[in-house]
């Protein structure tokens, strides 16, 4: 009667590992799906918490926006950038949804005009000098402007461009991140 009940435990535990093994995945699926991308085959890449807040510029190099998110389909796809507009540090801006392809993104800084003869504006960034003129500095005077030119950082862009004015984008519908 033992070897009756040994039996029949025996053939139960076989059916119920046959089972768990049919189940469990094989060693070679689980490397592949955990196999780590390298620095290098990501080079060029940027990151999204660096591209959020970028400074958006209109083709008249005038900061007219920041972006504020980016949205993306279910297979990973950025299909918009969400932008604020308008405000001061954030309040009293609104967001405006433009499709991701009508953003350009560079990787230079915006080009300063303190170089030429028409008068400086205080919306762009990467001016350094208080006075004097590109004639009369000298390259070791002006090495943070220098260095910014020199090395843009491979991991996000410097800034990005539209083709559409402030007011252009305060007129467009505004964008509420709703969840219906």
């Amino acid at each position: 009667m033992l070897t009756k009940y040994a039996t029949t435990a025996l053939v139960g535990s076989m059916l119920f590992a046959s089972v768990a093994l049919a189940e469990t995945p094989t060693t070679s699926d689980r490397a592949a799906a955990a196999a780590p991308a390298s620095e290098a085959s990501l080079h060029g890449d940027w990151r999204t918490s660096k591209v959020v807040g970028l400074s958006v510029y209109d083709n008249a190099n005038e900061n007219v926006a920041s972006i504020n998110d980016l949205l993306i389909d279910k297979s990973g796809n950025v299909k918009a950038a969400v932008l604020s507009v308008g405000g001061v540090l954030g309040v009293g801006a609104r967001l405006v949804a433009l499709p991701f392809d009508q953003v350009k993104f560079v990787d230079e800084p915006v080009p300063s005009t303190t170089a030429s003869s028409a008068p400086a504006s205080a919306d762009r960034p990467g001016s350094t000098a208080t006075t004097g003129s590109a004639s009369t500095t000298t390259g070791s005077t002006s090495t943070s402007s220098s260095m910014t030119a020199s090395k843009p950082n491979p991991w996000y862009p410097d800034h990005a461009v539209i083709n559409a004015t402030k007011d252009q984008l305060q007129a467009m519908p505004e964008f509420k991140f709703t969840t219906e």
